[in-house]
């Protein structure tokens, strides 16, 4: 069976970032965490190995990779939310927004009465919409 699932690669800040999307959004569940262990040659001990984490009935992946690369989250690809009311909505806006950069600050737009994209601490790019946008 096919599974297609967003993976976040961090450098050393993935436990940092889970703690920000668990304080941005009430429905965050991390379902699994594994750590890098001592003196097992790979990976800075006790640095994320693995995680799993549940977000609007999406599984995510994330990790602190092994290597430093030349590259970084891009705007271009971003996680689209849809945040079931008002206070869910401000809730993540400002969280996400603490330290990071607003792309399009939020305002209203066509297919949202508030909408804001937001690039957080870590660089993820965060699409925050009130309200469901209509499927075509």
């Amino acid at each position: 069976m096919l599974r297609s699932r967003p993976f976040l690669m961090f450098t050393g800040q993935a436990e940092a970032a889970l703690a920000l999307y668990a304080e941005a959004f009430a429905e965050f569940r991390l379902l699994a965490l594994q750590r890098h262990p001592e003196g097992a040659g790979a990976g800075v001990p006790g640095q994320v190995r693995q995680a799993i984490f549940l977000l609007g009935g999406t599984h995510y992946l994330c990790f602190d990779s092994l290597d430093v690369h030349d590259f970084t989250f891009t705007p271009s690809m971003s996680l689209f939310v849809e945040c079931s009311g008002a206070e869910s909505f401000e809730r993540a806006a400002r969280v996400l927004g603490d330290g990071g950069h607003w792309l399009m600050p939020v305002g209203e737009q066509e297919f949202s009465s508030r909408y804001g994209w937001v690039q957080d601490r870590f660089g993820v790019s965060w699409q925050l919409s009130l309200g469901q946008v209509p499927d075509p």
